[in-house]
């Protein structure tokens, strides 16, 4: 009887997925293992709801590589805006600071000066708006509130950060970093050194470990295919390291 109740087919693999904006990381999952029609689904990772790109998405067995996949490196292209800061360290929050009276933007030439401080291994706050627990409740809750907590700085490291586009207002960069790394606060800290206050207004993740963006598929080209299964990447094809050791069948329900 128990089992009657069950849904989906026991599929076992990895999808990648280009996450829509607007979606929360787990709705995106959520739809996709309906797309395939998958029992057991997991992601390797969290995107905020405005951000955008590649979504690791473990169906069956597979999820056992969520784990490890945490710790991977990863690849953003993230658009900064110059002028103004927001709580939240992005588009969706509310402005707490501005830049001087007569910002008319900011010089190329500061801001490549600026950027190599932010390369290597930098220290970090984490933002109020954040998954991080306190007392067992996520730090965005109490932001919320209106209250800010204290946060211990936390060390991460900024591999590769380049700029790939620039009009004084707005910059585009390249990051890849390590895990924990929240590039919110990457430009919020860029904009403070620089005195003109910065937020995310796009983030568009193109790399987690070994897996690209290129090979992704989005979410609307899934639930239209009539074989969306054939997708998915097979244990056996998994980058090595990352196959799951074998496991029962029980250990999959």
């Amino acid at each position: 009887m128990r089992a009657s109740k069950q849904r989906g087919q026991l599929l076992d693999g990895v999808l990648l997925l280009d996450k829509p904006e607007g979606l929360s990381s787990n709705h995106a999952l959520q739809r996709a293992k309906r797309a395939v029609d998958a029992r057991k689904a997991g992601h390797t990772g969290t995107l905020d709801p405005f951000a955008t790109g590649l979504l690791i998405c473990c169906m069956g067995r597979a999820t056992k590589i969520c784990g490890p996949m945490l710790d991977a490196d990863k690849t953003y292209e993230a658009t900064v805006q110059f002028g103004e800061e927001t709580d939240s360290g992005d588009l969706t929050g509310n402005v707490t600071m501005t830049a001087p009276e007569g910002f008319q933007g900011v010089s190329r030439e500061a801001l490549l000066d600026v950027l190599p401080e932010f390369r290597g291994e930098i220290q970090q706050i984490p933002p109020m708006y954040s998954a991080l627990k306190r007392d067992g409740k996520p730090l965005y809750e109490y932001a919320r509130q209106g209250i800010e907590l204290e946060r211990p700085p936390r060390t991460v490291t900024i591999h590769r950060l380049e700029l790939l586009d620039f009009d004084g207002r707005q910059a585009r960069l390249l990051i890849d970093c390590s895990k924990g790394t929240y590039i919110r606060t990457l430009a919020q800290d860029i904009g403070r050194r620089l005195g003109c206050g910065a937020h995310l207004t796009a983030l568009r993740r193109t790399r987690v470990g070994p897996f690209d963006l290129a090979d992704a598929i989005g979410l609307e080209a899934l639930q239209t295919m009539d074989q969306p299964q054939q997708t998915l990447i097979p244990l056996h094809a998994l980058p090595a390291g990352l196959m799951p050791a074998a496991s029962t069948q029980k250990d999959d329900l």
